[in-house]
C-alpha cells in the first residue's frame, strides 16, 4: 500500500510564501514576527499581572519565547518527518516495481552487472531464470486489472518464499519476473526453477469467489564465469523461456548451454 505523503497544509501555505518572497525576505520577515509576538505576548502577561518590574518582565519574556519555541519546534519536527518519510518513499520506489514489492527492472540490471562482475573475477557459477505467468492477460481481460494485479503480487510473494537471501528477484515486465543467482550451476539452477513452478502451481488464488489456476513457464540460463556476460545471459534465458512456452507450458528448459551434462559454450 502506497504511504500517505500529502505535506501538511501548514507545511505548503509556508512554501507559498517562500516561493512568493525568497529566501532571505521570509527569514528576515520570520524573525521580526517572532521578536514582535514575543514582546507582545510578554506586554500582555504583564499587564495582566499588573507588575511592571524588570524581573516581572523577564520572567515574561522568558515564558513567552518558550512557548514560542515550543510551538516552532512541534512545526520543524513535523516537517521533518514529512521529509524523512518521502525520501524514504521516494528511495522504495525508485528501487521496486509498485505493482508486486520486488525490485524493478532498472535496480535489478545494475545490481546483477556488478554479482557478474564478481563472479567473472573470482570464477564463481551464476544463473538467471525468466519466469512468465501462464494466460496471464487471460485473466486480466476476464476479471480486470485488479485481479491481475493481485496474483502478479501472490506469484512474486511465492517466488520469494524459495529463495535464498543471496538471491535476486525482480519484475522484468508485463508478466514476467526475472531472478539472479549467484554460486548456482546448472543442475542447481534447474531444481530452484522446479521448486518456484510447483509453488507457483500450487496457489489457491480465487476472485470473488472463483477460482483460477496459475502457473508459470521458466527459462533458466546457467554459465562458467569465462562465458559470463549478463546481456548473454538473458538473451539464453529467453530462449529457453520461449521453448518452455513451446512445449505446453507449466515447465522448465534450460538453454542448451546450461543443460547439466552438455558443453558449455558461447556463439559470440
Amino acid at each position: 500500500m502506497r504511504e500517505e505523503l500529502d505535506p501538511p497544509r501548514w507545511l505548503q501555505r509556508a512554501n507559498e510564501w517562500v516561493q512568493k518572497l525568497g529566501a532571505k525576505p521570509t527569514l528576515l520577515l520570520f524573525c521580526l514576527a517572532n521578536l514582535l509576538i514575543s514582546l507582545a505576548l510578554s506586554q500582555f502577561v504583564i499587564s495582566l499581572l499588573g507588575q511592571g518590574n524588570r524581573w516581572v518582565a523577564a520572567a515574561c519574556a522568558t515564558v513567552c519565547a518558550l512557548a514560542f519555541g515550543i510551538t516552532l519546534g512541534q512545526l520543524s519536527l513535523s516537517a521533518l518527518d514529512y521529509a524523512q518519510r518521502l525520501q524514504r518513499s521516494l528511495s522504495r520506489y525508485g528501487t521496486q516495481d509498485e505493482a508486486t514489492g520486488v525490485f524493478n527492472q532498472r535496480h535489478f540490471l545494475s545490481l546483477v552487472e556488478r554479482e557478474c562482475s564478481l563472479a567473472r573475477r573470482y570464477e564463481m557459477d551464476c544463473a538467471l531464470v525468466l519466469i512468465d505467468v501462464d494466460h496471464f492477460r487471460r485473466v486480466g481481460q476476464a476479471f480486470g486489472r485488479s485481479c491481475a494485479e493481485l496474483l502478479l503480487r501472490q506469484v512474486a510473494e511465492a517466488i520469494a518464499e524459495t529463495l535464498r537471501q543471496a538471491d535476486v528477484l525482480a519484475r522484468y515486465g508485463g508478466q514476467e519476473f526475472i531472478l539472479f543467482l549467484p554460486h548456482t550451476d546448472p543442475l542447481g539452477a534447474l531444481d530452484v526453477a522446479d521448486r518456484i513452478r510447483e509453488r507457483v502451481e500450487g496457489l489457491n488464488f480465487a476472485w470473488n469467489g472463483f477460482f483460477i489456476p496459475v502457473s508459470c513457464s521458466l527459462g533458466v540460463a546457467a554459465l562458467r564465469p569465462v562465458e559470463l556476460s549478463l546481456n548473454q545471459l538473458i538473451k539464453q534465458a529467453e530462449i529457453a523461456l520461449d521453448k518452455a512456452r513451446k512445449a505446453g507450458r507449466n515447465c522448465v528448459r534450460a538453454a542448451e548451454s546450461s543443460e547439466p551434462g552438455k558443453p558449455r559454450h558461447f556463439n559470440l
